[in-house]
C-alpha cells in the first residue's frame, strides 16, 4: 500500500528519531504500532524497550537518560493519563528532556468525538504544563523536530500527539 500525505508513515517517524539521535524507544506493544515497531526493531542503532504498563515508561526513560542514552516514549493517550504521577515525578521533577509520542485515541479532526480519551488528552497535558504538538501526517512531521528541540530547551517532557492512532503505522 502506497503512503499518502494524509498519514504519518513509520519511515518518517524513524527518520526523525535518527535525525535527533534517539537511542532507545520505550513503548507498550500494541497492534496500532506494529509496522512502526517492525521498522524500528530492524534498526541496529535503536533499542526497543517494552514496558508492561505505560506508567513505567517515564521511569525507564529517566534511567536511560541518566545513563547517557536518548530515549523517546511511545504510548497511547490513555496510557499517558495512567502515567501522570510517573511523568510528574521522573520527567518533570528531575528535568529529564524526553519526547513522548502519544497516539491520540479518539481524535476526530472534523467529526464528533465519541471517545472520552480524546476529550481529556489536551486538558491533561495542560494541567501538567507539558507542551505538545499535533502531528496528523507526513506533511507536518517537522513538528516532531520542534518537540525534540523544545524538550531540550525546557529540560522536561514534550508530547507529540499523533492523530488517528498511528493510522499510517497500521498498514
Amino acid at each position: 500500500m502506497a503512503e499518502t500525505a494524509d498519514v504519518l508513515s513509520p519511515e518518517t517517524v524513524h527518520q526523525k528519531f535518527k535525525e535527533h539521535g534517539v537511542t532507545h524507544v520505550i513503548w507498550l506493544p500494541d497492534s496500532e504500532t506494529n509496522f512502526l515497531f517492525t521498522l524500528l526493531n530492524a534498526d541496529p542503532d535503536l533499542h526497543m524497550v517494552g514496558v508492561g504498563r505505560e506508567g513505567n515508561a517515564a521511569a525507564v526513560a529517566a534511567g536511560l537518560y541518566t545513563g547517557g542514552a536518548k530515549p523517546v516514549v511511545l504510548i497511547q493517550n490513555t496510557g499517558l493519563m495512567e502515567s501522570g504521577d510517573s511523568i510528574r515525578g521522573w520527567l518533570k521533577s528531575l528535568k529529564i528532556p524526553c519526547v513522548m509520542m502519544v497516539g491520540y485515541r479518539g481524535y476526530t479532526r472534523h467529526g464528533v468525538t465519541t471517545d472520552t480519551a480524546a476529550d481529556f488528552t489536551e486538558p491533561f497535558l495542560n494541567a501538567f504544563q507539558i507542551k505538545y504538538y499535533l502531528v496528523e501526517s507526513d506533511s507536518d512531521a517537522d513538528r516532531i523536530s520542534v518537540a525534540f528541540d523544545e524538550c531540550e530547551k525546557v529540560n522536561g517532557p514534550v508530547a507529540v500527539l499523533v492523530a488517528d492512532e498511528f493510522h499510517g503505522f497500521n498498514r
